[in-house]
């Protein structure tokens, strides 16, 4: 065979095949249908466990079983998303209505994982099998063959609600995403049956029935005033709450107990709320918060936050909602696949797809019923003509050599080949006009039918077919029969299925957090050696002076309400605030510095350390390893931000050298040859923070600066290097970006 090489642009190539992935991701993998509101996996799932016939009223199957099924006949990708999907199916606190019945460790609400596949056993709902899966034999649905071509697969399942309103739908695509809400199934319905009868109906009509979101956790959707829009554009935000509860305790006490929570909380959310409320204790912004224990169980959720006597139980509430996760936010995108592409949808158009889906389901449904009662028809019409000469058909039996003769006579009237005792019989015979399908059921039917009660039986069943006929030749003829039979089993599946609303819809007023004031005092900020921090009031530290100095590394007068600033080699500049730290007694151990910072001893040096407040009126001095000096107003170093850049860094260079200074000082640059260079520090010109600053001396190729000192006037500060002393004050004065001398 001669090769054939296509010449193409890489890009156009690369263009085609991410494309091709990306839409790959979308329709068959991540993106649910509208017609059934199941993502492809899903849908592999519950028709595997239909096709083993793992039916609500039989035992339960290994959850291996099933994921290894749909794996080697389905669904060709990895076991561990298989059993993820079937786990979510069947918890009851993601799904509005589970359509598996999970048997086992399926997780919990606060996170837990589901046990291996190999432990858990399942089974379809009885939901699923009756809204889901049923008249899977009537054509309802096209199939298409598997990935080997080995096996068919439903394209859809003829789900008759809108799965999509009722279960919701989450998944990340390649460019794209979806979250949709579950709702209320009643009131799903309800919308349906509005939109049968009314088609030109609007959302805001729609949303008489569909209030808004029902939550398997239930909570209270708070913006009401924002679901016309949401539902009209399929895109916004909820803001969900945790419904809460006050109860009395022992000695006058109140407490706080959680009994529901926001959707979005479901699962390591849990813990993440626990820990908000630690925090807000220990930062002292819940000071009547005394203890919070999570005593959930399988009855439901109960989060109980004790408070002290008197406390003010609506400012912690409102607390709770503002800085926690007990107020939370569930981004709305209804977007689903429509004619094979993606499409963002309103609460309308789902509704609207679902009914015309309906329609084609019922229509294919009763279509095949049709056919099949017509069958019928013909065959039981012949049974009962053969009845009124079941002599003759007998006679012509016994007279034919082989049954292909007997069929002649009974469809064509011809008697060639049959031997008769009468003449007359023949004659009869020649005028017998009866159709193939009535020819062979006549030669199969057995004596017994023949019983006086058998013909009386199938002359009501014959009755019973032609109203079937008729029936069915009416739905399909007429659109307005079709939706009363729709609306029918709609309203069956309501009566059966539906629960009440657990989410509640309201309007609530922004919730504003008036910050109690602190009052304002002087302490002292101490760190050791360690890296340990704590603040102690003025008078203690005076108490203790000798102590703390000698035990600390930094000593930092300043306001409760300041900052602290941490200067690293690193050119990183990290504040924190005063009231982070712990305040106490003098020998209290403190805090490591690492817990309540962005700062990490383990990847940088501090440098310098000093309160905002001191900053705000110098100028800081900075050198870095490769020589480059500057000076920066303190007060571009009030900032916001945790941690942030404090100065510009040449490639390989770290902060040598940060330090306060009022401008009179001078600059001793040291090398590690032993150049000293000495100069005023007013020649060192004031820049940007994100400036990298001028060259403070002329550096050897194979030499690199080792120090830089800064000395007020009257410092004599001596050094030793290289076995003499150099007294650092008595160094003549130069320029900057000298050589230096030799010492």
């Amino acid at each position: 065979m001669q090769e054939q090489i296509i010449r193409t642009e890489y890009s156009e190539l690369m263009q085609k095949a991410y494309i091709d992935y990306a839409m790959s991701v979308i329709v068959d993998r991540a993106l649910p249908d509208v017609r059934d509101g199941l993502k492809p996996v899903q849908r592999r799932v519950l028709y595997d466990m239909h096709e083993l016939g793992i039916h609500y009223d039989k035992p339960y199957r290994k959850s291996a079983r099933i994921v290894g099924d749909t794996m080697g006949k389905y669904h060709p990708h990895g076991d561990s998303s298989i059993y993820d999907a079937l786990v979510v199916m069947a918890q009851d606190f993601k799904k509005g209505m589970p359509l598996v019945d999970g048997h086992g460790n399926f997780g919990s609400i606060e996170g837990d994982g589901q046990a291996a596949m190999r432990y858990t056993e399942a089974r379809l709902q009885k939901v699923t099998e009756q809204i889901f899966l049923a008249d899977l034999d009537k054509n309802v649905i096209d199939y298409r063959p598997n990935f080997d071509e080995t096996e068919k697969e439903p394209v859809v399942l003829p789900v008759r609600i809108p799965n999509l309103l009722v279960n919701g739908a989450e998944g990340i695509a390649v460019g794209m995403a979806t979250s949709i809400p579950p709702h209320n199934l009643g009131e799903v319905i309800e919308a349906v049956e509005a939109y049968i009868k009314n088609p030109d109906i609007t959302v805001e009509e729609l949303m008489e029935y569909v209030k808004g979101p029902d939550f398997p956790t239930g909570g209270i959707v708070v913006n009401k005033d924002d679901l016309a829009e949401i539902y009209t554009t399929g895109t916004g935000k909820i803001k969900i709450r945790g419904r809460v509860e006050v109860e009395d305790l022992k000695g006058g006490k109140k407490a706080i107990v959680v009994t529901e929570i926001p959707y979005p909380m479901v699962g390591a959310n849990i813990g993440k709320f626990l820990n908000d409320v630690y925090a807000l204790v220990e930062t002292k912004k819940a000071t009547d918060i005394v203890d919070i224990s999570n005593q959930s169980s399988k009855e439901g959720i109960r989060i109980v936050i004790e408070l002290r006597k008197g406390a003010d139980v609506e400012y912690i509430k409102n607390l709770l909602y503002k800085k926690t996760r007990l107020e939370d936010t569930f981004g709305v995108n209804m977007l689903a696949v429509c004619d094979g592409r993606p499409e963002t949808l309103s609460l309308r158009d789902i509704i609207r797809h679902h009914v015309n889906f309906q329609y084609e389901v019922n229509t294919r449904k009763y279509t095949t019923l049709l056919k099949k009662e017509q069958d019928k028809k013909e065959i039981q019409e012949g049974l009962i003509k053969a009845c009124d000469v079941m002599d003759l058909i007998i006679e012509i039996l016994r007279g034919s050599k082989n049954i292909q003769d007997a069929k002649r006579c009974l469809t064509l009237g011809d008697t060639s080949n049959i031997k008769f005792k009468h003449r007359l019989s023949e004659k009869s015979a020649s005028l017998l006009r009866f159709t193939e399908r009535q020819a062979q059921a006549i030669l199969e039917m057995r004596l017994y039918k023949l019983i006086g009660l058998e013909i009386e039986a199938l002359m009501k069943e014959h009755e019973t077919t032609i109203r079937n006929i008729e029936k069915y030749e009416k739905l399909l003829g007429s659109r307005l029969a079709m939706a009363k039979e729709i609306m029918k089993e709609l309203a069956g599946y309501k009566k059966e299925y539906a629960r009440k609303r657990r989410t509640s819809i309201e309007n609530a007023k922004e919730i504003v957090i008036e910050e109690k004031k602190i009052e304002e005092q002087d302490v002292v900020f101490l760190m050791n050696r360690f890296g340990y921090v704590k603040t102690v009031d003025v008078a203690t530290f005076e108490r203790n002076l000798d102590a703390a100095r000698e035990e600390s590394r930094y000593i930092i007068p300043c306001k409760n309400t300041g900052k602290i600033c941490i200067f690293t080699d690193k050119g990183q500049l990290h504040t924190l605030k005063v009231m982070d730290v712990p305040f106490g007694k003098f020998r209290d151990k403190g805090i490591p510095v690492d817990n309540i910072s962005t700062y990490s001893s383990e990847k940088e040096q501090m440098l310098l350390v000093a309160s905002m407040d001191y900053l705000r009126n110098t100028m800081i001095f900075m050198a870095s390893s490769d020589g480059m000096l500057k000076q920066v107003k303190g007060e571009e170093f009030d900032v916001a931000k945790r941690n942030t850049v404090a100065t510009k860094l040449n490639e390989g260079a770290s902060l040598l050298k940060v330090q306060a200074v009022t401008g009179m000082e001078s600059v001793v640059m040291e090398t590690k040859d032993g150049m000293f260079l000495r100069f005023q520090i007013m020649e060192v010109p004031e820049k940007k923070k994100t400036a990298v600053g001028v060259r403070g001396m002329k550096i050897a190729p194979d030499d690199r600066l080792r120090e830089v000192y800064i000395l007020q006037e009257g410092d004599s500060l001596e050094v030793e290097r290289h076995g003499s002393v150099v007294n650092l004050s008595r160094l003549r004065m130069a320029k900057r970006d000298g050589k230096g001398t030799k010492r």
